[in-house]
C-alpha cells in the first residue's frame, strides 16, 4: 500500500491508486498521512488553481496572460492531500460557472470546486464505490486529461487538474465496474494482520500516538524527513532513467501471458517500474522493479471467476523476466 502510493508521487502519470480492503486496515489513515511526506511544489502565486509555472500549456487563462509580464509571480507550496466530501454533488466537484453575471457582464465567472482544489495535489475519495459512477467517470476523465471542462447553457469554461488520484473501498459493500477498476493505475488488496507480534505492534504504535500525537510525530521525525527526500529525489530523476528495449519486451511479454486487455496495463506497469527504479536510486530498470510493480498493475485488470484469487504467480512472472 505504501509503495503504490509512493510511486504514484514520484510519477503521477501512473494514474493513481485504488486501495481495496476490509475495515480497520489503516487505509485512510496512510492516505491522510501521506501528507507528512509530500514534496513542495512550484505553483504561480495567486492563481487559485495552483498552476505549474513550469508548464505554460497546461496553465489557466489568467496565468497564460500574466506569462513573463511583472505580474508573474512564483512560490513554492506544500503538495496536500484533498478529501472529496461525502455526498458531493456534480457542482460541487466540477465547479460552477454563474451564467446569469455571464448574460449579464459578458464576462465568465467561475466558481471553483474540488477539481481546482486538487490541482497539484492528491485527491483522496474514500469509500469510492459508492459515489456515483458519473462522478467518478468525471474523476478520472480530469486526472486522465489533466483538464476540467465545464459547460453550462452553452457556456464553457476549463482549468488545469492534474492530481494523483486515490480511491479507498471496503469491497463487502459493493464493487467498482470492471471499466472503472481499469482506470485506476496501481490496485492494492489489503487484509488484516494475522501475525501476533506484528498485530500487538500496529496497536501498540496507535496507542502511543492516540496519547501523546505531537510526541510520537516528533519521534519519527527523522525517518519521515528521510522518506521525504527519497521521494525529492526520485521525483527529480525519474524521467531521466531510460526504458529499454527489453523492459518494453518483458512487460509486454507478462501482460500477453495474464491475458491483460487493452493497452493501459503495459503502459502503467513501465512507469510503475521507473518510478520504482528511481526510488530505489537506480539509474535504469531491472526485473526487481517490475516485479515489485506487476501486482499492483494487474490485480485489478486480470479475468477471474467470482471469489477467485487475484494474486500473480510469481513463478510464471520469473519466467517471462528470464531475458531481462
Amino acid at each position: 500500500m505504501k509503495r503504490a502510493l509512493i510511486l504514484n508521487v514520484i510519477d503521477p502519470g501512473i494514474g493513481g491508486v485504488l486501495l481495496k480492503g476490509e475495515k480497520g486496515t489503516a487505509k485512510s489513515t496512510s492516505v491522510r498521512s501521506l501528507g507528512g511526506v509530500l514534496p513542495m511544489r512550484k505553483s504561480v502565486k495567486g492563481c487559485r488553481f495552483h498552476c505549474d509555472p513550469r508548464d505554460p500549456d497546461s496553465m489557466c487563462e489568467s496565468c497564460k496572460s500574466l506569462l513573463n509580464g511583472p505580474g508573474f509571480e512564483t512560490e513554492e507550496v506544500p503538495m496536500e492531500v484533498v478529501e472529496l466530501p461525502l455526498g458531493a454533488t456534480e457542482d460541487r466537484v466540477a465547479g460552477t460557472i454563474d451564467i446569469e453575471h455571464a448574460l449579464k457582464t459578458g464576462e465568465k465567472r467561475f466558481e471553483p470546486g474540488v477539481l481546482a482544489n486538487a490541482n497539484g495535489n492528491l485527491l483522496y475519495i474514500d469509500e469510492v464505490n459508492l459515489l456515483d459512477d458519473h462522478i467518478v467517470d468525471m474523476l478520472l476523465d480530469s486526472a486522465a486529461m489533466g483538464v476540467n471542462y465545464v459547460e453550462r447553457e452553452g457556456i464553457s469554461f476549463s482549468h488545469p487538474s492534474r492530481f494523483v488520484l486515490v480511491g479507498t473501498m471496503n469491497p463487502e459493500e459493493g464493487d467498482l465496474r470492471p471499466q472503472l477498476l481499469d482506470r485506476f493505475g496501481l490496485s492494492v488488496d489489503i487484509k488484516g494482520e494475522h501475525d501476533p507480534k506484528t498485530r500487538a505492534e500496529i496497536v501498540r504504535r496507535r496507542l502511543a500516538y492516540d496519547d501523546a500525537p505531537e510526541k510520537y510525530v516528533e519521534s519519527r521525525s527523522e525517518e519521515t524527513e528521510k522518506l521525504r527526500s527519497r521521494i525529492v529525489d526520485a521525483k527529480s530523476r525519474v524521467r531521466s532513467i531510460a526504458i529499454g528495449p527489453e523492459v518494453l519486451d518483458a512487460v509486454v511479454t507478462i501482460t500477453s501471458h495474464f491475458g491483460i486487455d487493452g493497452h493501459r496495463a503495459d503502459i502503467v506497469m513501465i512507469k510503475a517500474a521507473r518510478a520504482n527504479a528511481a526510488f530505489e536510486g537506480r539509474d535504469r530498470i531491472i526485473s526487481d522493479d517490475i516485479v515489485a510493480v506487476a501486482g499492483l498493475v494487474l490485480s485489478h485488470r486480470m479475468r477471474r471467476r467470482p471469489f477467485e484469487d487475484s494474486s500473480i504467480d510469481r513463478e510464471e512472472l520469473e519466467k517471462c523476466l528470464k531475458d531481462i
